[in-house]
């Protein structure tokens, strides 16, 4: 596999609103553990390799266990995860795949019980900052495994 283009040399203008958005995620209060889960859900489903290693290697450095990382396709049936981090979990599946539900009332509602209004706006930006990155990564083959969290 060979890297298309880096995007980030072919246009920082463009991907210094991607990293405005990541900066206000990163300081919107969201626990750092919940905001890796978050991202590394969405890019298990959008099978975002690059993202995928960057994530983990996130995750794990911020004190991620690897059985939740491990497990964290599977969640559902996992006792691994709190109350706050399913309902996040599900709302990165629904605004994952949009494209396949309408985001029910019902999964709104379940997700307001363990967020706040911002809470759930930061969430939600986290959700579509993620997505976009694994956009980017996958359609100019961002290459895995050269990612290092220092």
């Amino acid at each position: 596999m060979k890297e298309r283009l880096s995007y980030f040399e072919v246009a920082p203008e463009a991907i210094k609103g991607m990293l405005e958005l990541e900066k206000y995620v990163h300081d919107s209060g969201l626990e750092r553990s919940l905001y890796e889960l978050v991202k590394t859900r969405a890019s298990q489903i959008n099978g975002c390799a690059y993202c995928l290693d960057m994530h983990t290697k996130d995750a794990r450095k911020a004190g991620e266990t690897e059985q939740r990382l491990y497990a964290l396709s599977a969640w559902r049936e996992t006792p691994f995860y709190s109350e706050r981090e399913r309902a996040a979990l599900a709302w990165t599946e629904a605004l994952t795949l949009i494209s396949q539900n309408d985001v029910p009332d019902s999964l709104y509602e379940a997700t307001r019980k363990y967020f706040s209004e911002k809470e759930l706006v930061s969430l939600t930006m986290a959700i579509i900052a993620i997505n976009g990155w694994n956009r980017l990564a996958i359609s100019f083959r961002k290459i895995p495994g050269s990612y290092d969290p220092k």
